[in-house]
C-alpha cells in the first residue's frame, strides 16, 4: 500500500480545487477509514477498491 504522497507523485491521484483527493483513474473522491490503533488513516477510492495510507 502507498503512500497519499507517492500517488500524488505518480499521477494516481490528483487533489480539486477544493484539496480534496481524487482517484484518477475513476475520478472519484477518496473515503477514509480511521483505525485508532494505527499511526496512519487509510483512503480507499469506493470503485476501483485501491488503497492508500496517510500519515496524521
Amino acid at each position: 500500500m502507498k503512500t497519499t504522497r507517492k500517488g500524488l507523485r505518480a499521477g494516481e491521484l490528483e487533489k480539486d480545487t477544493y484539496g480534496r483527493l481524487n482517484c484518477k483513474e475513476c475520478g472519484e473522491s477518496l473515503k477514509t477509514k480511521n483505525d485508532p490503533d494505527e499511526v496512519y488513516t487509510v483512503r480507499r477510492c469506493p470503485d476501483c477498491e485501491q488503497e492508500w495510507k496517510e500519515l496524521r
